[in-house]
């Protein structure tokens, strides 16, 4: 059965796909359930048992909440029942992607500095010296380039500052609750940004989203997903770990 796109959890009013969850849970033989179809305490508590015991596509600890969203889903009916979504919505953030793929693999140089001789143009074009966190930075030259090429303007906050770059855009604002709950939301090209603590945070563009999975290009991170890595990396993130959220830009 196919992931409706949004979360189900306690009052869910479709009874077919609460009927599906309790059938899929009876034959796994968790939970005490008769297939009513009413996503009541009982079904919560089998939803949690199952996330207690199971592992989402990359072999994580689901969160164990009694909701069902697209990872709790996917290991409940398979990964192959959650939409993927790969396309980009329009040009700009097409050719973005574009830009942003041909720059995987470049390193700081020497590596732990923030600097090099593309580190340094990616900071440049916010009008920022070499040696600072570029995260940020990448991200905007990724659209400035993009943009040059489809005949557009650069959209994004002209800054190398995360928080900054959220605070004052004028793109449209993904909250992650909503994310979460409807991740057909977030599409490849969006911007997402992380708070690391206080006024610090870390971003990089969406490539795919696979149900509460997204596929990311990031600069100035690691294998590890760290906020001051040493170069541009694809990484995986859960959309529920993004906790400012997200932009889409036009």
């Amino acid at each position: 059965m196919k992931y409706p796109n949004r979360l189900i959890e306690e009052g869910e009013q479709d009874a077919r796909i609460v009927k599906a969850i309790q059938k899929k849970l009876m034959e796994l033989h968790i939970g005490d359930l008769q297939g009513t179809g009413v996503y009541g305490k009982k079904t919560v508590n089998a939803v949690k048992l199952f996330q207690a015991t199971h592992m989402d596509q990359n072999g994580n600890a689901l969160e164990i909440d009694g909701k069902i969203g697209s990872l709790t889903w996917a290991a409940l009916f398979g990964i192959e029942n959650i939409v993927v979504t790969d396309a980009a919505p329009n040009v700009l953030l097409t050719e973005t992607l574009k830009v942003a793929i041909t720059q995987l693999g470049i390193m700081e140089n020497p590596p732990g500095s923030n600097k090099g001789p593309e580190v340094n143009a990616y900071l440049a074009s916010v009008g920022l010296p070499p040696g600072l966190f570029w995260c940020a930075a990448f991200v905007y030259w990724c659209f400035d380039k993009a943009a040059a090429n489809v005949g557009k303007n650069n959209p994004l906050v002209k800054t190398g500052h995360v928080m900054t770059h959220w605070n004052k855009t004028a793109g449209k604002k993904i909250t992650t609750a909503e994310a979460v709950d409807k991740p057909s939301l977030i599409k490849p090209g969006h911007i997402f940004i992380l708070n690391t603590g206080g006024s610090a945070g870390h971003t990089g563009i969406v490539e795919k989203v696979e149900g509460g999975i997204i596929h990311t290009i990031e600069g100035n991170s690691n294998n590890s997903g760290s906020r001051n890595g040493i170069g541009v990396f694809r990484l995986q993130r859960k959309i529920a770990k993004i906790n400012r959220g997200f932009i889409e830009y036009k």
